[in-house]
């Protein structure tokens, strides 16, 4: 599909696919989200928010913020992010079976019999000695914390007290050797109804694992691969293409606020997500939240509860996985009405939000 539109200078000009009853249930997808800037190996489980690591692997994160730890250019090679500025660093073989892994809380969990999508961007290391075929996926009832640095088995996943789990294994018709551009991982399974957790890495132990040698002599590092982008989406229809201006204001259509209320209910919080996939698909971009009220009530309070209608939004998009650094928020009060304060119908459209997308600054 093509664009025949005109693009002005404050027009996003790209094609926006829109999912109708679905949202990407990972949170911080691209790793974009973070407490510190890297600055030594393994540290992934302590830098990058809503992310943990399953087992004592010390899983490696990159940002283009560190020196040390960098994108595009960092200690296993070279390599910019698919996506924003970050992305992580695992191995999936190594020598005596030692495996590292990225484990994230889904947003809420699958629904039993649900067929849902999963794809996620990889690219191999210029550093690695081998390329691998078999990508596993494991999704578990609890959080994992397994006391190994060697893949995880199912007998460890059987020993865990109440804890189920569901394996799958991504398997590709080739070898992931690619170490210049990203590669799409992607799959379809029926969920079972318990899936709360999302692990990612080799499950197998080095003799089952499927490899190929990238280098003509052994140097004994490994398949290591940087992994970008995780979505993972329900059954869902794609509206049709759209495009969303810059410096405009847009109103949250599905945002309705009831009187003295800030409360979203679950269709605020759909568009919502819609918006965060937006956001994450062009990190170039940040978002300003504009709360407002009826002109019921005093100025004062009119302007405390329109700040908290912003805020409540804005904590919303965070907790999906937004970067605060790309929120923004103001409070109105009533002094930007759209309809007549006289009638509760013009009131209920005046208790609204709105947001405006805009270009990050360099």
């Amino acid at each position: 599909m093509s664009s025949r539109w005109a693009c002005s200078a404050h027009i996003l000009c790209l094609l926006l696919p829109v999912w109708v009853t679905s949202q990407n249930l990972v949170k911080n997808p691209s790793f974009e989200d973070f407490t510190d800037c890297p600055n030594a190996l393994g540290t992934f489980d302590a830098n990058v928010k809503h992310w943990s690591t399953p087992t004592g692997g010390t899983t490696d994160y990159f940002n283009t913020c560190s020196k040390v730890m960098g994108a595009p250019e960092n200690f296993n090679g070279v390599q910019d992010p698919k996506f924003g500025n970050a992305y992580s660093g695992i191995y999936f073989y190594a020598p005596g079976d030692y495996r590292e892994y990225i484990q994230v809380a889904l947003h809420r969990k699958l629904v039993q019999g649900k067929q849902y999508t999963l794809d996620f961007y990889i690219s191999l290391a210029e550093g690695s000695d081998f390329a691998v075929k078999d990508f596993g996926v494991l999704f578990s009832q609890t959080a994992l914390n397994i006391n190994t640095k060697k893949n995880i088995t199912r007998g460890q996943l059987f020993r865990i007290k109440g804890n189920k789990h569901h394996i799958i294994e991504i398997n590709h018709p080739e070898f992931h050797e690619d170490k210049r551009e990203w590669l799409k991982i992607e799959m379809e399974f029926e969920a079972k109804g318990f899936e709360n957790f999302l692990i990612l890495g080799n499950l197998r132990d080095n003799a089952s694992t499927r490899k190929v040698r990238t280098k003509r002599r052994e140097s004994k590092k490994g398949a290591y691969y940087y992994i970008d982008m995780i979505t993972l989406k329900g059954e869902g229809a794609m509206a049709e293409a759209e495009t969303m201006a810059t410096h405009t204001t847009h109103i949250l259509k599905n945002v309705h606020f009831e009187y003295d209320k800030y409360r979203l209910d679950e269709n605020a919080k759909s568009e919502l997500a819609q918006i965060y996939d937006y956001l994450v698909k062009n990190p170039q971009l940040t978002i300003t939240i504009h709360g407002h009220t009826d002109a019921q009530g005093t100025a004062n309070y009119n302007q405390h509860l329109s700040e908290s209608r912003a805020k409540t939004i804005s904590s919303h998009l965070a907790n999906l996985g937004l970067p605060t650094s790309r929120i923004s928020w103001q409070g109105h009060g009533s002094t930007r009405p759209i309809a007549e304060n006289s009638t509760e119908q013009g009131r209920r459209k005046n208790r609204r939000a709105e947001f405006e997308l805009l270009e990050k600054k360099d």
